[in-house]
Parts: structure tokens; C-alpha cells; sequence
């Protein structure tokens, strides 16, 4: 009886890719073949943003170590990536839409301590970039696997691995400035917070997130 509880316990207590709490919708992968120009213009997007929140915490940051030295590198690929899926939308006639409020982006954000010293805010922002790196590699993982086209899904393949090494970088960052224990509890509250809204946001083929 205590093994069958304790099997029970670990199906409850599953981890999806990179320990998310909570797998995307498999509807959602349906959905964005149907609108490749859109969730290509929004990856496009997701990448710049994603240089430029580096480029800031390494504004900020400068002075702590490895920020500099181990975020540069990752500035220049993301805006790598940035390039390749413009080049993508040029292959297949598309062009660059619009760019459009990232809910989710903006329902993390919301979970920050209000108040909270330059060390507590430093910590938040490398598990932040950890978190958003962690689902985008669970979305392209997701792509990988379900998409029709071949060269989509190889594509989409090299952005999980890429993605996948950055969220390792960011928990690494995390540990080079903060006890183990103390970037791990926090990294378990934003799990937790993710989990708690991502459930909720609107299925959209339209979004990479």
C-alpha cells in the first residue's frame, strides 16, 4: 500500500521539459499551421526581445561576474536567431507582421517581489530569462515533433537545444551570485507562478507563447 501511495505521488508530482509544471496544450501545435506567418513573426519578435532583456541585465549587472563574459556570447546568437527566422519568413513569401503584447511575458513579470533590494531584483530577472528559455524550449520541442514540414521541423529542433543551454546559463549565472538553496526556492516560486497562469491564457496559434 505505501509503494502504490508513493508510485501515485510521483505520477502527481511529473515534471515536463526542463521541470515545468505544466505541458503546452497539444491543441496549440494544430493550431499554428495554420498561421505560420504569424508565429513566425512572433518568434522573430520573442528573439529580439530576448537580446534586448540581455543587453539590459548586462547594463545593470556589469560589474557581477559572468555577466559580461557568459551573456555577450548569447546576445549575438539570439540576435543570430532573430536573422534566421526573418530568413525563414522571406523563403515562403511571408513577410514580418506586426508585433504584439506577449500575455505571458507580461503575466511573469507580474509575479516580482514589489520593493525588493538590487540583489533580490538581480536574481528574479536571470530566473525570469530561465523560465521564459525553459518554455520556449518545451514550445519548440513541441514543434519539433508535430509539424508537417521537414525543414520547419529540423529548424525547430536546433532552437530547443539552443534554448535548452540557455536555461541552463541562466540557473548557472543564479549560482555563481546566490546560495544553491536560495536559487532553487525561488526557482520552485516562479514553477509554482507559472503554472498558476499559464493554464489560463488563451490558446493562440498566433503566439509562440
Amino acid at each position: 500500500m505505501k509503494t502504490d501511495l508513493c508510485n501515485m505521488k510521483a505520477v502527481a508530482e511529473k515534471k515536463y521539459t526542463l521541470g515545468l509544471k505544466l505541458p503546452t496544450d497539444p491543441r496549440w501545435v494544430d493550431l499554428t499551421q495554420f498561421s505560420l506567418q504569424d508565429i513566425l513573426t512572433d518568434h522573430a519578435y520573442c528573439e529580439q526581445k530576448a537580446t534586448s532583456a540581455m543587453i539590459s541585465i548586462i547594463q545593470q549587472y556589469a560589474e557581477r561576474e559572468g555577466i559580461v563574459d557568459l551573456l555577450s556570447p548569447v546576445v549575438a546568437e539570439e540576435w543570430g536567431h532573430f536573422r534566421a527566422v526573418l530568413a525563414q519568413l522571406k523563403k515562403r513569401g511571408l513577410s514580418l507582421g506586426e508585433q504584439r503584447q506577449d500575455m505571458y511575458v507580461k503575466h511573469l513579470m507580474k509575479g516580482k517581489k514589489k520593493g525588493q533590494s538590487r540583489d533580490g531584483y538581480f536574481l528574479d530577472m536571470l530566473l525570469i530569462c530561465a523560465m521564459i528559455e525553459a518554455r520556449s524550449c518545451e514550445r519548440f520541442k513541441t514543434l519539433s515533433r508535430k509539424l508537417t514540414d521537414p525543414e520547419l521541423k529540423e529548424f525547430y529542433h536546433q532552437f530547443m537545444v539552443a534554448e535548452a543551454s540557455h536555461y541552463k546559463l541562466f540557473l548557472k549565472l543564479a549560482k555563481m551570485h546566490f546560495e544553491d538553496q536560495v536559487v532553487m526556492d525561488r526557482w520552485q516560486y516562479w514553477l509554482d507562478y507559472e503554472a498558476s497562469f499559464i493554464k489560463d491564457l488563451p490558446l493562440r496559434g498566433d503566439r509562440l507563447h
